[in-house]
């Protein structure tokens, strides 16, 4: 019998696998599990093959991450990455000292700031200029659904109290009507347009810098949300051709081509020519990004009915008509036509990957899978709606019914400032009440899939899993969040490994059982043997993608 390349001995595996969830000893050969269980691990052990105690520490299937924007978060780790501060007096701290240490960037760029430091959700561009004067300003927030500018930013642009509102955004505007300084959805791409690209050494260093990350925090392969621009992303197609062909792309993933929504069916060609170039090494871009709708904090996530005004404090969502304002969110895609389109993505056998926050974008999304299903019959290609925010009770049991993958980021799921005072006031008791049902889809037998968002909030899954069990954030003292919604620990693991190995087409990972591959991540702690408000204190100590080690800590 051949020896085992590598084994791991002397702890506990979680398998992921119902069959046999827990074992001890696994072993690899070729980049795949050839045996688990301590005695037969242990018989493949030979003079060259290089074991790992586990040191009564706990084994398990790599993670994967199926929403995630890598190029974008290692690009903001190297500019003004403001994901680390909270006031708006720290916001200006670091954009200053950014500049300062910057004084040949001919604009200052990066991101990641949060809505709830400012009145409203909308900071403006006086305090900015008091910054930086000289040059343009372009900052995305956290969840890059909007973007703070300065004045010269808005000069450079062309943007005046005279230049309407594009159909997919806002211009928000002070009391004169001139612009404030900050800029919603499409409306950002009047000054987004302007700055200058990355160079394609900058994009595969980002894409690097985030890799290393990524694979520190135990995953092996991920879902790249906006592939090909968009939403102020960048094109970072090219960057994963090249880095999987000169085998830098560790990582297995999966590439969600974006669809642009001022395009119709003629774009079918472009995206089936770009999928037949990308089988290259461990990338595929074998998916569409389709975005239907906004974010609630700014007004335009999809909903069936409209935002509430907020009655101007935190705690008093109510449902009185009076307090209804004009809106209910934006579809940025007729419903009519996205039929038409999901329809012929899955007869090209595309997998559609929807952004969907607001019930209005959910039911949307799921009437298309339908309509797809009537006219093309079953097929095994997985759409999977992100964000899930408000889900309107009678559109829970539609996952199953349809076979759509419910894609959580659970870290959206606590109270926290963004969560109390720019969504449940607008939204009303009722609604407030339908947000994040993880609990709901899983009874309902829903194909439960998890990511990051990153860099929209942090990328680790252990800190996901942690709100998704405790619907709390790690160390909060707020109350729980809609304690029926929480996920038991085996669920919010198999989001994070299975579930979204299904996603991301990888069936021969996610779990660990013989002849799948030999993706795999050590963790300092078995979670299962705490209490659950201590599962954020566990840590990955090792990354091993096809068997060959990508992470080790310093204490591994």
């Amino acid at each position: 019998m051949n020896d085992a390349d590598l084994v791991f001995i002397g702890g506990h595996v979680h398998t992921g696998d119902a069959a046999r969830p827990r074992t001890g000893g696994v072993a690899v050969r070729d980049g795949r599990i050839v045996a688990i269980g301590e005695p037969d691990a242990r018989a493949l052990t030979g003079r060259r093959t290089e074991v790992v105690d586990l040191r009564g520490r706990l084994l398990i299937p790599g993670f994967q991450d199926a929403h995630v924007h890598p190029v974008q978060g290692g690009l903001e780790l190297g500019t003004c990455d403001l994901s680390q501060a909270n006031t708006a007096d720290e916001y200006l701290r670091s954009i200053r000292v950014y500049a300062d240490a910057h004084p040949d960037a001919e604009w200052i760029t990066g991101g990641g700031w949060a809505m709830e430091a400012f009145p409203g959700g909308i900071p403006t561009r006086e305090p900015l200029d008091a910054v930086v004067g000289d040059r343009p300003v372009f900052l995305p927030n956290r969840d890059h659904h909007g973007a703070w500018v300065n004045s010269r930013a808005l000069e450079l642009a062309g943007i005046t109290a005279a230049t309407p509102d594009p159909r997919d955004g806002r211009i928000e505007r002070d009391a004169q009507g001139e612009p404030a300084g900050m800029l919603q959805e499409g409306a950002a791409d009047l000054v987004e347009r302007l700055v200058p690209i990355p160079s394609p050494d900058d994009l595969r260093q980002a894409l690097l810098r985030a890799q290393a990350l990524l694979h520190s925090y135990g995953i092996t392969a991920w879902q790249d949300a906006i592939v090909g621009g968009g939403l102020g992303m960048l094109d970072a197609f090219d960057t994963y051709l090249d880095t999987a062909a000169s085998g830098e792309l560790t990582a297995r993933v999966r590439g969600a081509l974006w669809w642009r929504r001022s395009r119709g069916l003629e774009q079918l060609d472009y995206l089936l020519d770009r999928r037949a170039r990308s089988a290259v090494g461990r990338f595929h871009a074998t998916t569409v990004k389709v975005m239907l709708d906004g974010v609630p904090e700014n007004h335009t996530a999809a909903m069936l009915a409209p935002y509430l005004d907020g009655c101007g404090a935190p705690s008093c969502g109510h449902d009185d008509p009076a307090h209804v304002l004009e809106t209910s969110g934006l579809s940025f895609i007729d419903p009519a036509a996205l039929k038409e389109y999901v329809t012929a993505l899955d007869r090209a056998g595309f997998q559609v990957h929807f952004h969907a926050l607001g019930d209005r974008a959910v039911r949307e999304a799921l009437d298309a899978i339908a309509a797809a299903r009537g006219a093309n019959g079953r097929s095994g290609h997985r759409h999977h709606l992100a964000h899930l925010q408000v889900v309107h009770p009678d559109d829970v049991p539609r996952f199953r019914e349809l076979g759509a993958g419910a894609n959580l980021q659970p870290l959206w799921a606590a109270h926290e400032p963004q969560m109390d005072m720019l969504n449940i006031p607008f939204l009303g008791a009722q609604r407030a009440s339908w947000q994040y049902p993880f609990g709901d889809l899983l009874r309902a037998g829903a194909t439960l899939v998890a990511g990051s968002d990153w860099p929209v909030t942090s990328a680790d899954p252990i800190q996901g899993i942690h709100v998704a069990v405790n619907r709390m954030l790690p160390g909060s003292t707020e109350d729980v969040f809609l304690p029926e919604q929480r996920l038991d620990l085996g669920s919010a693991f198999a989001a994070y490994t299975a579930g979204s190995a299904w996603a991301n087409g990888l069936d021969d990972t996610g779990v660990i059982r013989v002849g799948a591959l030999a993706d795999l991540a050590v963790l300092d702690r078995d979670p299962f043997a705490a209490p659950p408000d201590e599962i954020a204190a566990t840590r990955v100590l090792q990354t091993f993608v096809d068997g060959t080690r990508v992470y080790a800590a310093q204490n591994a």
